[in-house]
């Protein structure tokens, strides 16, 4: 067991377009979406210690076993048979709950931490089993930068990085239940086969060249915006400020825009900052390469 200390970044992400294409037997969806990792982060300290101990910085976290980051402990310490404990304390940036993936995020980062400290002779691709049982986003923080979601969210295809794009996110202070947000949507129940047609062309619409360029949809957008009207105003508040994509991020309630001159999102940050009720984060994409070399310690 490694006796170094560790202080990880925890990137959140965006959803370049997000569709939900059918019912799933087991209860879940399939979907399609493209993650892109980004600069807002939270910080989380590790450190070695034989009990298991979370703290965080914001009191409306739960520091129990329903914490994500406990799970994943937990999660690793049944699977490898583990008698270690560890100290974590989370610094937390990325708001919670908001649609950028700032839990999923963190249970990656502990599986990555965890494994160095306790010197567990596993692949990241051996993480993966386990990133899949805590959430489907999960997974996607083992690869970072850009890629293909699909599945539940839990099939991860790294594609070409964007590049890098300077973006807005905007979270009203509205809390978003994805149960209820999926619950809410209309979700046809299709064949295997009419599943892979559609992810067939999805896949081939992610990887053109113009991507970024052409209209992305999020379908969670509609039915999200009906019943909280602000997130739909801070979309369309993106929109009207010159970012282009704008969307929402995941279920909500954030959302996200991307601008091509520094100038227009200053402009716009200084808009943004008439709504008391909206946190506004000036981010930028990060890409696979930056992504890894900012967790080099325990890639």
């Amino acid at each position: 067991m490694s006796r170094t200390r560790l202080i990880l970044p925890s990137f959140a992400k965006v959803n370049l377009g997000l569709k939900v294409i059918s019912r799933r037997p087991d209860g879940f969806h399939d979907i399609f979406t493209v993650f892109q990792t980004i600069s807002l982060k939270d910080t989380i300290t590790f450190a070695p210690s034989d009990k298991i101990r979370l703290t965080c910085t914001d009191p409306n976290i739960p520091v129990d076993g329903s914490n994500i980051i406990r799970k994943a402990v937990d999660a690793l310490k049944e699977r490898y048979s583990i008698r270690n404990g560890v100290t974590i304390h989370l610094d937390k940036n990325i708001p919670s709950p908001g649609g950028l993936g700032g839990g999923s995020s963190n249970a990656a980062v502990t599986l990555l931490a965890l494994r160095r400290l306790w010197g567990l002779d596993v692949s990241t691709d051996d993480l993966v089993a386990t990133a899949r049982s805590l959430g489907s986003d999960v997974p996607f923080f083992l690869v970072g930068g850009t890629a293909i979601g699909s599945g539940r969210g839990t099939e991860i295809e790294p594609i070409d990085d964007i590049g890098e794009a300077m973006g807005l996110v905007v979270t009203p202070d509205i809390d978003v239940s994805t149960a209820e947000a999926y619950q809410a949507m209309t979700v046809p129940n299709l064949t295997n086969r009419e599943v892979e047609r559609i992810l067939l062309n999805c896949r081939f619409e992610a990887k053109r060249p113009d991507f970024l360029a052409r209209k992305l949809i999020n379908d969670f957008e509609k039915t999200v915006f009906a019943r909280f009207p602000d997130i739909g105003e801070a979309r369309q508040t993106l929109a009207d400020l010159g970012a282009s994509p704008a969307m929402m991020c995941g279920s909500g309630a954030s959302v996200f825009g991307f601008f091509d001159k520094e100038e227009t999102r200053q402009t716009a940050i200084k808009a943004l900052g008439e709504h008391a009720n909206w946190r506004s984060f000036a981010v930028a994409t990060i890409s696979r390469r930056e992504y890894r070399e900012a967790l080099r310690q325990v890639f």
